[in-house]
């Protein structure tokens, strides 16, 4: 039935409103010319109202309406209001945690489809967690209406994965330290990241992958603490509105639009790490924000005592995505951010928690199969976008190999990459036959030769672990900061310290690290698959021996820029490294490389220090290849030193009127560890005295 409703706004003016039944589709709040249509899901909820608020920390609703039902959707059509109207819902019906109902109409509950959110200046974790009323200290939503943005004719670079190259990028930490440049209102903000556009164009990145951008809970960590990656996800299709540099309802939503059309504009590509496998509800202690206050059975795994939640995250709790509507909800939530924020990926957080059933069980992977994944891999909307999985979760599931065999979209995070590459430039024993492999692309992890094999996403360092310069400068963890004495984080990092932990005066250790760092970019940008590396390791970006910062939003964590002039010569070395494989036909193959001679296409032959015999025993620590593109005429040699002392390294001889010119010495000192080909030197003996611990490249020219 129709209703006519009249409040006072704060300006003490009186506002008309008509209350229509409205329609369960779509979900969430929808703007037409007349109004917003809003709608939700909840099985078990026996009533649900619709509050609707004039300022983001109001104490109690303008208005409070009644929804209606269709089977289990609850919607209602509000005339006279539109884009910009704060909103939040009330859920009632059962709490009985035994039975796993934790309806609570005292805790105001954010839409899970609301595109902004607002009042978190207000924002109070534990009064979500407390019995009693928090509507002022409560999250709410705002309408959004998402076709009123001008995106001047912005379109998807569409860069393929084998010229990719891709750069894992903290929001707020990219500039917020003062010595950013960026003027103080726009630090730590996305309109920060616009004004930094050119160094990362420079750098020669062609994707950023922006930790969870996703609103996020900042509270959901120890007390003097604030939860800085943004792995605590509160909704799935709003832009955090901290990272704004506007605190107006709708800013977060145009500011992130705007950081989109302007990386497109210098053909970069976004991808979105996003966090479906848990949500900031946490476990059964947490607070009831949204999903748990409007059917906890329907979005959360639960244990078989339902009190408790199955935690396959390590986070609390373990989101339920092969549940129809949580399904539903991903899927809405992917298609949203391509179709109206016009992102180019998606890196999936522990992306095996959506490999498991509605009870938790790993779900049986067979081709054709039906689940979450299989059905965003399949989505028209999603088709050509980057889909990248981390193919494991806290609970032991491992799947690398897994997504990519099955799924004819997906990419994957190469773990084993990593493990084997730090093993090998560390020294180990035994770490030549994997590294051949990973430099290879992973033939032994990926078989199937009908898709890119750049679907592996290589990489040494992410956010989670050390960075790069710490990776060469500690032995253990230093993660007392974190107020976890020292035990969070991983303790295996298959790290070396090159002889003393931590910082160190010793020009002998400094030029060791330096050229242990150079090292592991040589050999992720030459090897087969997609490379990516972390904020900031381009210049020795260090958290002092923080391997798990998830917590520390200071300049332990900010991208240090006066590092870009301390340290020019690894930035210039690691950008002219970039360009360098970038300008290349045999660094752009979709398929495995043939490994042998071949005089029709492109191969690899494998070499030790004498040609044609690679060490592939316990004790060898050298490796070396030559990299052929027959149709290019390019035509490379690449020898790897992890040995201590210098090794001596035939070199392949050439038709006459050709010569050997070293484009890479990882031993010498800036500007002569990177030369360009038009003026590298010639090298004219028919071997290369590779020094201990270093790699060179080498470039056939005629």
């Amino acid at each position: 039935m129709d209703e006519l409703l009249t409040y006072q706004t704060k300006n003490n003016q009186t506002e008309h409103i008509k209350v229509l039944p409205g329609t369960s589709y779509p979900l969430g709040a929808n703007v037409y010319p007349d109004g917003v249509n809003f709608s939700l899901f909840s099985e078990n909820a026996e009533a649900v109202e619709l509050l609707l608020f004039d300022t983001p920390n109001a104490a109690k609703p303008l208005q409070i309406i009644k929804l209606n039902k269709t089977c289990f959707y609850w919607h209602v059509f509000v005339q006279g209001i539109k884009a910009g109207q704060i909103y939040a819902y009330r859920a009632y019906g059962q709490f009985a945690p035994e039975r796993g109902y934790r309806f609570d109409s005292s805790k105001v509950l954010v839409d899970p489809y609301a595109r902004a959110i607002v009042n978190t200046e207000h924002y109070d974790r534990i009064a979500a967690s407390c019995p009693g009323d928090n509507c002022a200290q409560a999250l709410k939503g705002v309408v959004v209406d998402p076709s009123t943005y001008d995106w001047e004719g912005d379109q998807h670079p569409r860069t393929p994965y084998s010229i990719s190259v891709i750069y894992e990028l903290h929001v707020g930490g990219f500039t917020s330290n003062p010595n950013s440049g960026v003027a103080p209102e726009k630090r730590g903000t996305y309109a920060g990241i616009i004004e930094k556009i050119p160094y990362l164009k420079e750098l020669g990145i062609t994707a950023v992958e922006l930790l969870p951008v996703h609103q996020f809970d900042p509270q959901d960590v120890r007390p003097g603490l604030k939860n800085y990656w943004g792995y605590s996800t509160i909704s799935f299709f709003a832009p955090h509105s901290g990272y704004s540099s506007d605190g107006a309802p709708l800013a977060a939503v145009d500011e992130f639009r705007d950081l989109i059309k302007a990386l497109h504009k210098a053909g970069i590509e976004v991808i979105l790490d996003v966090v479906f496998n848990h949500t900031a509800e946490g476990n059964h202690q947490g607070p009831t924000l949204s999903y748990r206050g409007l059917d906890n059975q329907t979005y959360y795994i639960l244990e078989d005592d339902p009190t408790y939640y199955k935690n396959y995250s390590g986070c609390g709790n373990s989101f339920k995505g092969n549940h129809p509507i949580v399904g539903r909800l991903i899927l809405d939530s992917l298609n949203y951010w391509v179709q109206e924020m016009h992102v180019d990926g998606f890196r999936f957080d522990l992306a095996t928690v959506l490999a498991r059933n509605v009870f938790g069980e790993p779900i049986k992977e067979e081709a054709g199969s039906m689940n979450i994944l299989s059905i965003i891999e399949s989505d028209p909307i999603l088709a050509g976008t980057k889909l990248i999985a981390e193919a494991w979760d806290a609970a032991g599931l491992y799947g690398v190999g897994q997504f990519v065999e099955l799924a004819e979209w997906f990419a994957e995070w190469n773990g084993p990459f990593r493990d084997d590459v730090r093993r090998f430039v560390k020294g180990d024993r035994g770490s030549i036959n994997a590294l051949a492999a990973r430099i290879i692309a992973s033939p032994d992890i990926y078989s199937r030769t009908d898709t890119d094999i750049n679907r592996s996403v290589n990489f040494t360092t992410c956010h989670d672990g050390f960075t790069l310069n710490d990776l060469v400068s500690y032995n253990r963890k230093h993660n007392l900061a974190n107020g976890e004495d020292n035990c969070d984080g991983c303790n295996d990092n298959h790290s070396w310290n090159c002889g003393v932990e931590g910082d160190c005066e010793d020009p002998e250790i400094r030029q060791l690290r330096s050229r242990q760092i150079k090292n592991f970019f040589t050999i992720l940008l030459l090897s087969q698959g997609t490379p990516m590396f972390l904020m900031g390791d381009e210049v020795r970006r260090s958290q002092k021996g923080n391997n798990n910062a998830y917590c520390q939003d200071n300049e332990l964590s900010w991208f240090d820029w006066s590092l870009t002039k301390t340290n020019q010569g690894l930035l210039r070395f690691v950008s002219k490294l970039i360009h360098f494989i970038q300008d290349l036909e045999v660094f752009r193959i979709e398929e495995f490389l043939e490994v042998g001679y071949s005089s029709q296409k492109p191969h690899l032959t494998w070499h030790g220090t004498y040609l044609g015999q690679p060490g592939w025993e316990e004790d060898s620590h050298a490796l070396a290849f030559s990299l052929s593109e027959p149709a290019s005429g390019e035509h490379l040699h690449v020898m790897f030193n992890a040995y201590w002392e210098p090794l001596n390294f035939e070199l392949p001889p050439l038709a006459p009127g050709s010569n050997w010119h070293r484009i890479v010495d990882t031993a010498l000192p800036a500007p002569d560890d990177f030369t360009d080909l038009a003026t590298a030197p010639k090298i004219s003996q028919s071997n290369y005295l590779v020094t201990a611990r270093s790699s060179v490249v080498l470039m056939e020219k005629r």
